[in-house]
């Protein structure tokens, strides 16, 4: 390999070394501050290569990995996601008496295995990135052992995430026995073509295996059914790593490999897509609805969120990728605030997932509350928040390439949406109950780091509400020749 080689390495590199020396450590000497010490300074290490690697961007190091300005982007949106990841679940752990140091890590092995979803251009790299990134999950969902619930979460995302690995492994090997190559261009080729040798029947069903593996990963309908269970059960700063780490590598793979600049998704896949997209606005909004627990009505919530995402990838034309990327920025931001919020509420005996522990909460920690508020509004996508300009540009991407279902649906699923937010957001502001004030006692305090993380969420959610021009022109210039 070339001096350029690992430059351009060096993000993944940092983080593996990481990896390596907190297990030492671990082994050495358990130590909660360390553990949380040497994470932080190998997710900054990383993060701080990323100019490092840019000035050597774009480059493809073997056949396995292509490294370009879209690959840092998002290595970049998921290094800051595990950082806040870090804060949030330090003070949880800090209430539990768990063996807390190997959160650390397996959340480290997740993200690395995120960031190589990011880079892949194979299938070898894809699948080893993927299960890399299944496998910890698989013990962070049922972290907390004294907690059956996050035992059957655990053991419920297991068995289904096994089984959707074992069906689109099945479909690589279908695209692979067709095309010859082990490339993931080919999906492009599936894609783009309406007619002729690409959509021969080996093509289109290896393409609909995979698809069911992603759509698994992404939790859109019909593959979402683990979603509200694995998101009730699983820790609160792991539930935040699901919504935004796992399914922010996995679409970004989507969004570079599936999608088309100038003629969006056509054929058998396009109207597959469209299908999922329309049902995953609509049903996950109104299961929404019947829900009284907060991280189950958040869980449907982000099953229509990654439809709002798959009408920016149907869109293709030039504002369809760099729509669907500001849009995961924003809801990124928005959803991290909002589990840092459910983790700085709860106490150290159980979870704050009810309706009803939120009642009254502007009465006593009126800017816990404000924060809350603000993280409900952007993701219902009021004005003046990052939600509503992520909506205004996914609108805008459908409507110049005429998507006209996918955009009624968008509007209308919204308009749905406002209902249950609205609902927790009433609940803070009502008058509480006098057991309620008796139960605020079991609320604790956030460290320092996590109280100024979460004024930075919400300080960033404002400010991509009403000065996007930044960061969108930096979208603009690096996805312009994706696809």
């Amino acid at each position: 390999m070339s001096t350029a080689d690992l430059a351009v390495l060096l993000p993944l590199t940092m983080m593996s070394a990481t990896a390596v020396i907190l297990m030492i450590a671990i082994a050495v000497q358990r130590n909660h501050k360390v553990a949380f010490a040497i994470s932080s300074m190998g997710l900054a290490a990383a993060f701080g290569s990323l100019p490092f690697a840019a000035s050597a961007v774009p480059r493809q190091v073997t056949s396995l990995f292509i490294l370009d300005s879209y690959s840092l982007l998002y290595m970049a949106i998921l290094l800051c996601a595990a950082a806040f990841v870090f804060l949030f679940g330090y003070d949880y752990l800090e209430q539990r008496q768990e063996q807390r140091e190997e959160f650390y890590l397996l959340i480290l092995l997740a993200t690395i295995g995120a960031m190589v979803l990011v880079v892949s251009r194979h299938f070898a790299s894809f699948f080893l990135g993927l299960e890399l990134l299944s496998v910890a999950l698989y013990a962070l969902i049922s972290y907390v052992r004294t907690e059956s619930a996050s035992i059957e979460a655990g053991i419920k995302y297991l068995i289904l995430a096994a089984s959707s690995s074992s069906v689109l492994l099945f479909g690589l090997a279908l695209i692979y026995a067709e095309s010859g190559s082990m490339d993931l261009s080919q999906f492009a080729v599936v894609m783009t073509s309406k007619a002729g040798l690409a959509n021969t029947f080996p093509l289109l069903a290896g393409l609909m295996l995979v698809l069911t593996g992603v759509g698994f990963k992404l939790a859109v309908v019909p593959f979402h059914l683990w979603t509200p269970d694995v998101y009730e059960g699983a820790p609160l700063p792991v539930t935040a790593f699901i919504a935004t780490v796992s399914k922010g590598g996995m679409f970004a793979f989507v969004l570079r490999w599936f999608y088309v600049h100038d003629v969006g998704v056509a054929g058998a896949p396009g109207l597959i897509l469209s299908i999922i997209a329309v049902t995953s606005m609509l049903a996950g909004n109104l299961l929404a609805l019947t829900q009284t627990n907060v991280k189950r009505i958040l869980a449907y919530s982000s099953i229509s969120h990654m439809g709002y995402l798959l009408v920016a990838l149907l869109a293709g034309g030039a504002l369809g990728a760099p729509a669907a990327t500001y849009y995961f920025a924003a809801y990124a931001a928005t959803i991290l605030g909002a589990f840092g919020i459910m983790t700085a509420i709860s106490g150290p005996r159980r979870e704050s997932a009810s309706i009803d522990d939120y009642r009254g909460l502007f009465w006593r920690r009126p800017l816990v509350a404000g924060a809350f508020t603000t993280m409900l509004l952007s993701l219902a996508g009021i004005p003046l928040t990052a939600g509503f300009l992520g909506k205004f540009y996914v609108i805008a991407a459908g409507a110049s390439r005429s998507r006209w279902v996918l955009l009624f649906t968008l509007v209308v699923s919204s308009t749905i949406g406002l209902f249950y937010y609205l609902r927790i957001i009433v609940a803070m502001y009502t008058q509480p109950r006098a057991a309620v004030l008796e139960g605020d006692s079991e609320m604790h305090l956030l460290s320092l780091a996590a109280t100024l993380a979460l004024a930075a969420l919400t300080g960033l959610v404002f400010l991509l509400g009403v000065y996007p021009t930044p960061l969108w022109d930096v979208i603009l210039s690096i996805t312009r020749d994706l696809g």
